[in-house]
């Protein structure tokens, strides 16, 4: 039988799944048990498990998943903007580089150019 990953669940699936794992831990059903039952990695119950005892039922609730908005930005809003304008707006050989058409080595010596 071939284990989920937990990260690949919807947030409802994912919250079912954790309020399954805590009724079975509830019973004493042990962690492996669990994970054979659920078809979630041990890993992933314990986890579920440690969750539920430091936080209780509210716990359990899927949080916000991935980066942030605007989280770790190598670029300015404003120089992303004024790179996509330059970008649509020109080609690079009009730039005086030594490209035909736009690619992501174009767009890389671009940054570089105009950014740093």
């Amino acid at each position: 039988m071939e284990k989920i990953d937990a990260r690949s669940l919807k947030d409802e699936a994912l919250h079912e799944r954790r309020r399954q794992v805590i009724r079975l831990h509830k019973r004493g059903v042990e962690p492996a048990q669990i994970a054979q039952v659920t078809e979630l990695s041990d890993t992933a119950v314990k986890k579920i498990i440690r969750l539920y005892e430091t936080g209780g039922a509210a716990g359990l609730k899927p949080g916000r998943r991935g980066r942030r908005a605007g989280d770790k930005r190598s670029l300015s809003e404003e120089q992303e903007l004024r790179l996509q304008r330059l970008i649509c707006d020109k080609r690079p050989e009009q730039l005086k580089m030594d490209f035909a058409l736009w690619n992501r080595s174009a767009v890389s010596q671009l940054i570089e150019q105009e950014c740093g």
